[in-house]
Formats: C-alpha cells, sequence, structure tokens
C-alpha cells in the first residue's frame, strides 16, 4: 500500500473496499473494537512509509540526520493522526506523512543546503514551513474555502500526483543504488559507485511490494516489503560483517540519540530560534508553506471524497482543513513532520472494521507505542528498503490511465496539460505547476464553450405554432405569412467568446424576420459582451420595426444570475425598446401570431358573440338542423379566471366557444404549477375527449377572457340522434375532421422538430 495512490485508484477505490457499517452517536463495543482493529490496520500501513517519507526529507541535510529523519516520521504519524481525527471532520480518514510533503520539504531542505545555511537553520526553517502550512489551512478551513478545492481540474490532479511521484522516484534511485550523495544521472552515470548489497535490498523490496498484493491480503503489502528488505539485509550482513554494526554505517538508518529530556530541549531550543529568525529568513518559507498547504488539502479532500463514495457519507470539508492545520501544527511541536488525510491507510482501515473518528486516534496512539517499542528495531531498517518502498510509492502515484488520451484527438489537449504540470512540477515547483494545469484547464473549458455549438435549433412561425388553437383559414393565414418571425433555441453560455458565433447565427435573419424569438430555456450564463449584442441585434430588428422577444426566460440560471435584474441594469428590457419577454415560448408565438392575424385580411368582431351557424363544426348546416341542436344545449357565461372544468371531473359535455379565450392546462405534482397545453378561442371546441369516451376530464379549463359558450351534453345528443341519425352523422364526422386537422398540424411540427 502506499500513502498517496495514483488518480486511478481514486476513481476507482469506491469498486475495491467493501463498504463500511454507519457509526452511530454512541459507539457499542463492537464499533470500539472495530475502531481499534481499523487503527492498528492502518497503523502497520502508515508507519512504514512515515519512516521513509521522514528520511528523505533530512537526507539533504547528511546522512547523520536519518535517524533524526525517521523520529519526524513516526513523531508525525502520531502527531497528525490523533489530532486530525480529533478535530476532523469525516470518519474513518487515517492522516500521517505523506509523497507531497516528502517533495516539498525535501526540495525545499535541498535548495536550503545550496544556499550555504546550516543544517540547524534548515531544520529550522522547516518548522517554519510546518508551522505556516499548518496556519494556512486552519485559514482555508475557517474561510470555508474547502469546497472549491475539492473541484481542482482532474488534468491538474493527475499532473500533480504524477509530478509528485517522479520527484520522488528520482530522489530515491541513488539510495536505491547505496550511493544516496549523488544525484539520479550521476549515480546511474557510475555503476562503479554502486553498492550492490543496498541494489539487492532494493529489489527484493520492490519485487516484494509489487507481488504481495496477489499472494496474500491480510497483512499490508509495505509490512511485508520492509520485512523483506530487513530480511535480505541480515543475510547479506552474513558474508560483510561491517553490515551488522550500527556505528558508522549509512545503509541503515540508525540508533537514536538523545534522551526524552534532550528531545524536549531541543523542542524549546527550535522554537528560541523560530523566534530569533529575520524577516529575510521568513520569507524563503512563504512559497513552500503555501505549496504544502494547497497540495495537501487537495490530498485529503481527494481521499476523503473516495471515502465518501465507498461508506456513502458526506465529509465537511472545511472543518476538516481546520483539523489537518491542527494535526499539523500539532506534528512541529513534536518534531514530526506534517502529512495528510492517506488513501492507502484509509481504505485499509475501512476494511479492517474502523467506522469513527476514534480509528484515526487509535492509529496515531499505536505509531507512538510503536516507536516506545520498537525504537532499536527502527535503527536496524536500510536506506535501500525505505528507498524501495517510496520508488513503488511513487510509481503508483503515475496516472497511467492519462496515457489513453493520447488515443483521440479530442483528449490529447488533455493530456498536453498532465504533462506540462509534470514538467513545471520538475523544473520549477509543485505551486507553479498546480497554477499552471488550472490556467490551462480553464483555456480547456473555454475551448469547449467557444466549439460547441450556442444554437441548438432553428425554426421559422410557419412550421412551429403556439398552442392557441386557431380556425382553419387562420392557421392558412398563419401557414403562408408565419415565415416573418424566426425562432432560436439557445443553449449553453452566452459570453465573450460565444457572441460572435451568435451574431453570425442570426444575422441572415435581422433584415428579413420582423420577429426574432430567443428561447432562453438551456442558457446557463449570459455576461456583459452577449447583452451587448442582444442589445445591436435589438437594434437591427427596430429599424424595421420588428421585436426581440425572449422566452422561457428564468428568473435565476445554474450560475445564480438573475437575467431578469441583469437585463434591467443593462438597459436591454426597458419599456421603450423592441423588446418582449415572455414565460414560455408558446406564449411568445401566440402574440406573435396574433399580430399577424391583426395585420391580415381577417377581421374578427371579438366582441360579439358567435351564434350556432357561425361556428365552424356546423358551417353550411340548415337551419332546421341547427334549430334542433341549438334546443339541445345550453347558454353559459364565465368570467376571465373562472374554472370551466377541473381535472378528473365527472362529465360529458362538450363546449363551443361563442366569445372569449380558454385556457387549457394539466396540473403538475406536488402542486407545482401547470402545464400549458392548449388554448382555444371564439369558433371553436373543446371537452371532446369526455364527450367521446365517457371518462373524467384529463385536464383543467379555465376562462382567459370573459367567456360564452354552448354546452351539449352527450345524453341530450344521443336522444337527438335517435330522431335524427343525419345530424348525428354529420357532426361526428365535423369532430373527426376537425380533430384530423390538429393532429395533422401536431405531426408536422414535431417532424420540423427531428430534421433540426
Amino acid at each position: 500500500m502506499e500513502s498517496s495512490p495514483a488518480v486511478a485508484e481514486f476513481n476507482h477505490a469506491s469498486k475495491d473496499a467493501a463498504p463500511a457499517p454507519r457509526p452511530s452517536a454512541a459507539a457499542p463495543p463492537s464499533a470500539l473494537a472495530g475502531d481499534f482493529w481499523g487503527g492498528l490496520a492502518a497503523m502497520l500501513v502508515a508507519l512504514p512509509s512515515a519512516i521513509a517519507f521522514g528520511v528523505t526529507i533530512f537526507a539533504p541535510l547528511g546522512s547523520g540526520f536519518a535517524s533524526q529523519g525517521a523520529i519526524a516520521g513516526i513523531l508525525g504519524t502520531f502527531a497528525v493522526g490523533m489530532t486530525a481525527a480529533m478535530f476532523g471532520g469525516t470518519n474513518r480518514l487515517i492522516s500521517a506523512p505523506c509523497a507531497p510533503a516528502t517533495a516539498v520539504m525535501g526540495a525545499f531542505a535541498l535548495e536550503m543546503m545550496q544556499l550555504k545555511l546550516t543544517p540547524d537553520q534548515i531544520i529550522v526553517l522547516m518548522a517554519v514551513v510546518a508551522l505556516a502550512c499548518g496556519a494556512i489551512q486552519i485559514l482555508l478551513g475557517l474561510l470555508r474555502i474547502g469546497r472549491l478545492i475539492k473541484y481542482m481540474p482532474y488534468p491538474v490532479v493527475s499532473g500533480y500526483l504524477s509530478g509528485v511521484g517522479l520527484i520522488i522516484i528520482i530522489t530515491q534511485i541513488p539510495k536505491a543504488l547505496g550511493v544516496p550523495s549523488k544525484h539520479l544521472v550521476e549515480a546511474v552515470r557510475h555503476p562503479v559507485d554502486w553498492n550492490w548489497s543496498a541494489v539487492i535490498v532494493a529489489a527484493v523490496t520492490i519485487t516484494t511490494m509489487v507481488v504481495a498484493p496477489k499472494v496474500t491480503k491480510k497483512l499490508p503489502a509495505a509490512i511485508l516489503a520492509l520485512a523483506a528488505g530487513i530480511a535480505a539485509y541480515f543475510l547479506l550482513g552474513l558474508r560483510d560483517g561491517s553490515m551488522l554494526t550500527l556505528t558508522g554505517n549509512k545503509m541503515v538508518v540508525g540508533m537514536f540519540g538523545g534522551s526524552a529530556t534532550d528531545s524536549f530541549r531541543a523542542i524549546g531550543a527550535r522554537w528560541h530560534a523560530i523566534g530569533a529568525l529575520n524577516a529575510n529568513m521568513l520569507t524563503l518559507a512563504v512559497m513552500p508553506a503555501l505549496t504544502l498547504a494547497v497540495l495537501l488539502s487537495i490530498d485529503t479532500l481527494k481521499t476523503c471524497i473516495v471515502l465518501d463514495a465507498i461508506t456513502r457519507t458526506r465529509h465537511n470539508s472545511n472543518r476538516e482543513l481546520v483539523g489537518q492545520g491542527l494535526g499539523n501544527l500539532a506534528s512541529v511541536v513534536l518534531g514530526g513532520v506534517p502529512g495528510s488525510g492517506q488513501m492507502g491507510a484509509t481504505l485499509v482501515n475501512v476494511s479492517s472494521g474502523g467506522t469513527t473518528r476514534r480509528s484515526g486516534v487509535m492509529e496515531g496512539v499505536l505509531a507512538l507505542a510503536a516507536f516506545l517499542l520498537l525504537a532499536k528495531f527502527v535503527a536496524w531498517v536500510p536506506i535501500a528498503t525505505l528507498a524501495g518502498i517510496l520508488i513503488v510509492v511513487g510509481v503508483r502515484m503515475f496516472d497511467r490511465n492519462s496515457l489513453n488520451l493520447l488515443r483521440s484527438r479530442s483528449t490529447i489537449l488533455d493530456f498536453f496539460v498532465i504533462a506540462s504540470v509534470v514538467l513545471v512540477a520538475e523544473t520549477v515547483s509543485l505551486i507553479a505547476a498546480s497554477a499552471v494545469g488550472v490556467g490551462l484547464a480553464i483555456m480547456l473549458f473555454l475551448r469547449e464553450q467557444v466549439g460547441g455549438n450556442v444554437v441548438l435549433r432553428k425554426t421559422y412561425g410557419n412550421q412551429m405554432f403556439s398552442k392557441k388553437v386557431r380556425l382553419q383559414d387562420e392557421m392558412d393565414i398563419l401557414q403562408k405569412r408565419g415565415d416573418c418571425s424566426v425562432i432560436f433555441e439557445l443553449q449553453g453560455s452566452l459570453f465573450f467568446g460565444t457572441t460572435d458565433q451568435l451574431l453570425t447565427a442570426l444575422e441572415p435573419e435581422l433584415k428579413t424576420r420582423t420577429y426574432i424569438l430567443l428561447d432562453m430555456r438551456r442558457v446557463q450564463l449570459v455576461d456583459v459582451t452577449a447583452a451587448h449584442t442582444l442589445e445591436r441585434i435589438e437594434d437591427a430588428v427596430s429599424d424595421h420595426g420588428g421585436y426581440l422577444i425572449f422566452s422561457h426566460f428564468p428568473r435565476r440560471i445554474p450560475s445564480g444570475q438573475d437575467l431578469h435584474e441583469y437585463f434591467d441594469q443593462v438597459g436591454l428590457a426597458r419599456p421603450e425598446r423592441h423588446v418582449r419577454i415572455f414565460a414560455e415560448l408558446h406564449d411568445a408565438l401566440e402574440w406573435v401570431e396574433d399580430r399577424v392575424l391583426a395585420e391580415s385580411e381577417i377581421h374578427r368582431e371579438e366582441e360579439k358573440p358567435f351564434e350556432l351557424a357561425e361556428i365552424e363544426l356546423f358551417k353550411g348546416r340548415k337551419p332546421e338542423t341547427l334549430a334542433a341542436l341549438e334546443q339541445c344545449m345550453e347558454r353559459k357565461s364565465f368570467k376571465a379566471g373562472e374554472v370551466v372544468f377541473r381535472r378528473k371531473d365527472p362529465g360529458d359535455t362538450l363546449f363551443l366557444i361563442r366569445r372569449g379565450l380558454v385556457r387549457i392546462s394539466l396540473p403538475l405534482k406536488g402542486h407545482v404549477g401547470v402545464h400549458h397545453l392548449a388554448t382555444f378561442g371564439r369558433g371553436d371546441f373543446f371537452g371532446e375527449m369526455t364527450f367521446l369516451d365517457g371518462e373524467p376530464r384529463s385536464a383543467e379549463a379555465v376562462a382567459q377572457t370573459d367567456t360564452d359558450l354552448f354546452v351539449l351534453s352527450r345524453k341530450r345528443f344521443d336522444t337527438l340522434a335517435e330522431e335524427h341519425k343525419r345530424i348525428t352523422i354529420n357532426m361526428m364526422e365535423g369532430l373527426a375532421r376537425t380533430l384530423a386537422l390538429r393532429l395533422r398540424h401536431a405531426n408536422a411540427e414535431v417532424r420540423v422538430l427531428q430534421d433540426m
């Protein structure tokens, strides 16, 4: 197991670990036992890597500091693990020294050595970096920035993990070759300088680390690899007696110097030295501290997200950052190295029965107990074994799945982002790599937004009609003259990157169409550049008396922007402008259709109620037939807003409109509104479904204006049919013909939409 897994493990961890039971408020004895065994298993995974991380961080100071680094790794496991668990916001999370901390702190120590600072000064500055890192993490949590850090783009996370892994590999290969004082290129180019005993120990460790998970899952691979490396070392020591002594042996961690009293004195002296630092020295720690805080926060929250997926819970990001910051502060106080939430140890904790934050506390306490009991044993741990463990950790941090991005032209730029982050991480710094990655990810996002089509569909007014049911002569007019309007269904973001595309799509229609309708239901963003472009469009349309019309105008779009308020602020919705805004597209279409019909030769006296002979269904009928029908009908009137019938009402009546408008709607579930089905006007009819099949009403009818109706019940109609069979046949034919025409118009509209 490794402390900081690859992105592939991040994506699939939820498939590889069994879900753990949900913790209860008062944990039963079984939960306490689970926390103990989970904490113990997590400690066995985290401690070997923590020792390796500590040794690596202190390695630039000289071989004599290996034991101090090992102690710092163990103390970091204790302090970070226990404190972060106590104050953090995630059950089951295990925190310990980690690979990102090793990369940043090790690079900082090496850079300070190049500035000719003494090891003691560097140790003090590393403490300052860790202190500042913890303080920054606490600040991030208090400012509630934790939720934002989680949304670091995938290519950036992948690149930074791969970059950290590569840094670890580069620094550990010389140690695995037994020449830790040399750089990678020099070490590889001069095999004559290799310590072959160290090479064999490292090879045994790496092989065990890779093969162990395939053989058994009962013991952590890191523990088995550590044991195998130590065994190989002592077997080789049978040939070389110098390997079996601690004094002057650079192949092992070495004895821990000093007593507990000396350790406390060293901590006190370190705090005194921190207080004595001048401003110039402190500035050296600013960027490494910021880098460390950001990377450790990302590493922790990434692990929390995977843990949420496995346990079906939700962590508190901001509280977790505060807990991690306090943990890193505690680690500095005790002389340990900083850390973060560890993926490998956390998954082992879950699978071993850990259910609450107590498992993290157990892990920290058991790490301290292991240090007190096994201090002499740790002194014999070979440096090459620790290097082998870290090399496997580094390799596993590589996101090998990212190579698949090279297979498609559409994702090759995403791979370029990952490669750029890795390159900058190796040549400049990890914080610079993160900044470069975020910048490139933003560019990729803009590319996708600009590359997408902002116009989903374009139709004309003689292809799509409103839900107001028109008489046949009106439909003839609309089909002939309806192309004076054009409907654009927009989608995505209307911002500076897509406004030219929008203008290009609309420009051919601006001089030839009177009404430009923009359906905004799928729009997610409108910026000031887009608003200015819409003003230009309105100016062009209004020059010849046209209108710019918006429909499905959301009060708030996904970005949280209030479009009504925004359009008022930019002046686009002022009364003097030729702009209209409607709640639904069909309301906008109805407004346009009414204007087109008003400008046509058709002139209807809306104030005068129709007589039966004037209604479309009965035109051309004999006077005696109409007289017989009218005797079967009632005359009813409804005020505007009055309900004619409700959904599920019983009834068998057909309604014929003499005057006014009736809106047919379908109430939505949960009383959240209604869905507009159709609007019927003078001369038309509605209610025919119940009239024909006798079932309850399927929708609701409301008088939109003052309305006069003829009402014909099926019972009275059937009585009339017994005496006048020809009347019933003609009326049923008329109903069927009108319904067929309505269906034809609906089919034509569906075909147009499918062809777009």
